[in-house]
């Protein structure tokens, strides 16, 4: 494969918990990429959300560099990077596996930031962001995403990921230091 075909601007999805900001980190790391977490983009201090316009800008403002990697779901704003992406990552991880990653990184990380989400927004205990959003992904979002997956626009590559032993073999068969 050549340096030509390989991946530049890459979207990564999937339920919260599944990898997204770790993968999005290696494959920044090993290939050379800017790596975006869209949470960053979208959170202001003290867990405000931003507004529509702002948030779109700064999306778009992310997705016009060269060789991205960029996490997060967000679907409202897929044609933003839509628009510039060659290939889309879909980590489709069994419930078993996200839900108690997510519980964990909340311990783990409660009270503090995270590189992932936006500065002034310290890990918290969110009952609602639990049940809504990690336990209720296979009802909420899954379906969704396996059909933007089978329906990508022309020219966008879908990579579907269903295991950790699958992102591993991935990030491992990636090239180092594309960096543009």
């Amino acid at each position: 494969m050549s340096a030509a075909s390989l991946p530049r601007r890459i979207m990564i999805i999937g339920p919260s918990g599944s990898g997204k900001s770790s993968l999005a980190r290696a494959i920044g790391e090993r290939m050379g990429f800017a790596v975006v977490h869209l949470d960053v983009l979208f959170w202001e201090p003290g867990w405000v959300e931003s507004d529509e316009a702002t948030f779109r800008t700064r999306i778009s403002d992310a997705a016009a560099g060269d060789a991205w990697v960029i996490d997060g779901n967000y679907s409202r704003h897929f044609d933003v990077r839509f628009a510039r992406a060659d290939t889309v990552i879909w980590l489709d991880l069994p419930r078993r596996v996200y839900f108690p990653r997510t519980v964990w990184r909340m311990v783990k990380n409660y009270g503090r930031e995270r590189g992932d989400i936006g500065p002034g927004c310290p890990e918290r205990f969110d009952p609602k962001f639990f049940r809504d959003w990690v336990w209720a992904y296979p009802g909420r979002s899954r379906d969704k995403h396996k059909h933007l997956m089978q329906t990508l626009p022309a020219g966008i590559a879908g990579v579907t990921l269903t295991s950790t032993s699958e992102v591993r073999r991935f990030v491992d068969g990636l090239p180092t230091s594309l960096r543009p």
